[in-house]
């Protein structure tokens, strides 16, 4: 049985999902991923008025020639949530836990593809893969979803990012949108990124809680780590210790931006107290005038 309190957050967040993607997002999933779904066909010789662009530059060197490539395009996209359930999802402060914010941008995601025709799969992950749902079509699809996170217990309470994306990269033969939903707390996934960057299109979303950048000054407090149960006594009262902690968490939260931008993709950052439409919308109009 599904606690009340679940059930209540989990149609919450459907609703105001659906209703999000209806209104606010209407058009704005469709104007940047449209036609993204495409995959290699063949070569023909290069004529006047191709796009330079198109040209495959290995072939027409073996040939002595300029070939373009040719694309056919699929009815249908392929997104992947690739979401953190890690301990420290389960943090928060004035606006809710970072779970809550990862499972209404999940729904909205969700929506915006259900909506285009595309399919939506998604893999759990913590320190390791914990669940693996195959990409289907469907508002049910979506329900399931939306509950999987609130209600599936995860055996790991760390974050490895890599073991994530590179299960990704074993199950998906066909290109396909990634967006990771995380913390970003892990360490070591660069390599896994880059490696899936080759066939996949990869967009992180950072979920963070701005309470977690600074200490209350109250004196001697203890400070737990929710992926490994460790505790750390502090004098929160001593103003150095203050800005050396938020010092320290400023720099490991923009070690994420700094990762994305050398892997080649797109990082969106996001608050527990943002609006999912309004991040996720201006992300979408920025997109649309890089690839235009």
């Amino acid at each position: 049985m599904i606690p009340v309190h679940i059930i209540k957050k989990i149609k919450r967040i459907h609703i105001k999902s659906r209703r999000t993607v209806s209104t606010i997002m209407a058009g704005q999933y469709r104007s940047v991923f449209r036609g993204s779904g495409i995959e290699f066909e063949e070569v023909r010789e290069y004529s006047p008025g191709d796009e330079v662009k198109a040209i495959d530059w290995k072939v027409s060197a073996r040939l002595g020639r300029p070939f373009i490539k040719l694309y056919r395009e699929e009815r249908e996209s392929i997104v992947m949530l690739l979401i953190d359930m890690s301990a420290s999802l389960n943090f928060g402060t004035f606006f809710g836990q970072k779970l809550e914010k990862a499972a209404e941008v999940a729904s909205v995601l969700a929506f915006n593809a259900i909506k285009n025709n595309d399919k939506v799969g998604v893999i759990f992950f913590t320190d390791q893969v914990e669940k693996y749902i195959p990409p289907k079509k469907g508002s049910s699809h979506i329900w399931r979803v939306i509950q999987e996170i609130f209600t599936f217990r995860p055996k790991g309470r760390g974050t490895d990012i890599s073991c994530g994306v590179d299960f990704l990269s074993r199950i998906m033969k066909k290109r396909c949108f990634a967006f990771i939903l995380s913390d970003f707390l892990g360490q070591d996934y660069e390599k896994s990124l880059k490696t899936a960057r080759q066939r996949h299109e990869l967009i992180g979303i950072q979920i963070y809680d701005p309470g977690a950048f600074a200490l209350p000054s109250r004196g001697m407090i203890h400070l737990a780590d929710l992926e490994t149960s460790q505790t750390v006594l502090v004098d929160a009262s001593d103003k150095k210790t203050r800005q050396a902690f938020t010092r320290m968490r400023r720099n490991f939260h923009a070690r994420a931006k700094e990762v994305f931008s050398r892997a080649k993709s797109d990082l969106i950052e996001m608050k527990t107290n943002d609006s999912v439409a309004d991040s996720l919308t201006l992300y979408f109009r920025q997109r649309e005038k890089r690839f235009r």
